[in-house]
């Protein structure tokens, strides 16, 4: 798969293709539908799939620090999603006040007409793109009559007689609903990220954890989880299991939220290794102890109430939490 990032990146070879424009953040079942319509079209018509995409996505940049959605996936995260689906390049917009400010009729010249070419577009049936959200799917179909490429507007996606969206995924999140969200998504839900140094007190205590930025202004996810690591050179077919906290921990007034995760019966120096990691049930939200003493006590609990949970998971033979 080919990342393209700004259209001062396209060049000759990169005209003809079937394509879809948005965020895509969490590449959920209703962009997977999306997805699936476009891969054919690719097969038939001998082209390749293109994601037309952006970053920051435009939320993120009209609204102030920290104020934004909760994303789901990170870029690097929806690139590998991406890759699942047979996608075989992403155009990745940087949105800035110059993109903000382009015209819809300027985005279909620039971008659809003289940068792609584009044979077959398939849009979701909300979408506006262009200054002030002026373009629409009729200005689209318009320009497609006139240039010679389709237009197709995808319906919604429904799960449970309502429609599958990155907010309601986000919605189940918060709820500690990952069973909900599983559904949503497709699969389990997960966060990757790169181990890095922390700050070292959970080993005072008796719980080392591998930290990992999570590098989004704002986590879809708070709280204490029993999770599963996957991903660590040597064990990467391993399901390492453990409880992690994601927050900004409060007990040390830390101030980025960040992943921190204790492995069960591991003990490895992990440092600079990318992993992933699934949420398989929520035990609690985050809170501030007044002692390390009463912290260590807490931890203690969530480690034996996730333990208790993945033993009696492994018990009954099914791979998934209840």
């Amino acid at each position: 798969m080919e990342l393209i990032r700004g259209l001062y990146n396209l060049h000759p070879r990169h005209r003809g293709c079937v394509a879809t424009i948005g965020n895509f953040d969490g590449v959920h079942l209703g962009h997977q539908a999306v997805l699936g319509q476009l891969s054919e079209q690719a097969v038939e018509r001998g082209l390749p799939l293109v994601v037309i995409t952006f970053e920051p996505y435009p939320q993120e940049f009209f609204s102030p620090a920290g104020e934004s959605p909760a994303r789901l996936t990170r870029f690097r995260e929806k690139l590998q999603v991406l890759r699942c689906y047979g996608v075989d390049q992403v155009l990745s917009l940087g949105f800035d006040q110059a993109l903000s400010q382009m015209s819809a009729e300027a985005f279909i010249d620039r971008l659809l007409v003289s940068g792609l070419k584009v044979s077959y577009l398939v849009v979701g049936d909300d979408f506006r793109f262009g200054y002030r959200r002026q373009g629409d799917i009729a200005m689209l179909q318009a320009a497609g009559e006139k240039h010679g490429f389709q237009v197709v507007e995808m319906h919604s996606f429904e799960v449970d007689g309502a429609r599958v969206s990155s907010t309601r995924v986000r919605e189940a999140l918060a709820a500690g609903e990952l069973n909900r969200a599983a559904q949503l998504l497709g699969r389990s839900y997960r966060i990757s990220g790169r181990i890095v140094y922390g700050d070292q007190r959970g080993r005072t205590i008796g719980f080392p954890t591998a930290n990992i930025h999570l590098h989004r202004r704002v986590a879809p996810l708070r709280g204490v989880y029993a999770v599963e690591m996957f991903g660590l050179s040597g064990d990467v077919e391993s399901r390492l299991k453990g409880v992690a906290n994601i927050g900004h921990r409060p007990t040390v007034n830390g101030t980025r939220c960040q992943l921190e995760v204790h492995l069960f019966d591991f003990d490895r120096e992990i440092y600079g290794e990318y992993v992933q990691v699934e949420f398989i049930k929520r035990l609690r939200d985050e809170k501030r102890f007044d002692s390390f003493p009463e912290l260590k006590a807490q931890i203690e609990l969530d480690a034996a109430q996730a333990r208790a949970l993945f033993d009696m998971s492994s018990g009954s033979g099914d791979d998934e939490a209840a």
